[in-house]
């Protein structure tokens, strides 16, 4: 089979992604051509109003646009570009005004996965350049904690359980951190904290109901959240993918990177030189989610990694 581009687009609560790369299915290999991120909050007030904001679907609907001369520049037709949206859009009342946009600007049909459907997807992405290295023990935990739900999925050579559940770096802010004139909490409080974590709590008994969560031998962590902590253990002097990919982080040293964050201001978070705008708000619920999966699976250490559900998404895409 000879090598194959195409296209993935991920829309989550939080961001939206691009990956234009170059698959080649015999080796496993992926080059990429172009990846990149915008934060366009599609998720913002869905977890209090259940609807998409008019305002949240224009920033998405303009990075569609923007996205679409990338994919049009690197000559992929729509047939060989899959665009999968998340949490946000599967919560939404209307969700079909959503659809008929990206359809419009991209010329196909977001699909609206499933959070299990995700898991899965996520899973390929993180696991496969891991997968058959003997020292990376099995089997692993994928957690992909987004803006609105996180997943976790265990296997191995395959999937053998995964679980979605509504916690994520922008619900848990709303939640817990947000006022009624849309203030956020700067920094949260003992009691702030308390909530959320009770919250997150709840919601790993639920997934650990599906998923042996005691059982893996590798944590693997991706998504945003996990990079920027990552970013902020190493002391990176800029957000450098390369440096960030495959790192290892032991269990203190996310305890600490969260404890800042959780009692940093918003102006001191901003001057973290890795830290995306759109994140700063939002990143201390992430971090302390990430802590928590820790503790409850009782694991020392985490592999961070960059290849995520959109690299499943385009391996997907090629294999169809």
């Amino acid at each position: 089979m000879t090598v194959q581009t195409a296209a993935a687009v991920d829309c989550g609560t939080n961001s939206i992604r691009l990956l234009i790369a170059d698959a080649d299915p015999d080796t496993g290999e992926l080059v990429d051509r172009d990846r990149r991120m915008e934060i366009v909050r599609l998720g913002q007030g869905v977890d209090r109003t259940g609807r998409l904001a008019p305002e949240a679907l224009e920033r998405t609907f303009a990075a569609c646009r923007r996205y679409a001369e990338a994919i049009e520049a690197h000559g992929v037709t729509p047939d060989r570009l899959r665009f999968v949206a998340t949490s946000a859009s599967r919560d939404a009342e209307n969700r079909d005004e959503f659809v008929r946009g990206v359809k419009e600007i991209l010329g196909v049909v977001p699909e609206v996965i499933t959070g299990d459907e995700e898991a899965a997807l996520s899973f390929t992405g993180a696991t496969k350049e891991l997968a058959g290295r003997p020292e990376v023990a099995g089997p692993f935990l994928v957690v992909d904690i987004g803006g609105g739900s996180t997943e976790f999925v265990l296997g191995g050579a395959r999937v053998e359980a995964a679980r979605s559940v509504d916690i994520g770096c922008v619900r848990l802010t709303e939640r817990h951190l947000t006022s009624a004139e849309g203030a956020v909490a700067d920094p949260p409080s003992a009691a702030d904290r308390a909530a959320m974590v009770a919250d997150i709590d709840a919601a790993l008994e639920l997934a650990a109901e599906h998923v042996p969560l005691e059982r893996a031998g590798t944590l693997v962590g991706i998504a945003g959240s996990v990079t920027t902590v990552a970013a902020i253990a190493l002391e990176l002097p800029g957000y450098d993918s390369a440096a960030i990919h495959h790192t290892v982080l032991e269990l203190d040293r996310v305890r600490s990177v969260t404890e800042w964050l959780l009692a940093a201001t918003h102006a001191e978070r901003a001057r973290v030189p890795a830290m995306h705008p759109g994140r700063i708000d939002v990143i201390g619920a992430g971090a302390l989610v990430l802590l928590r999966i820790m503790e409850r699976a009782g694991v020392e250490r985490v592999t961070v990694s960059e290849h995520d559900i959109l690299d499943g998404i385009l391996w997907e895409t090629v294999s169809r």
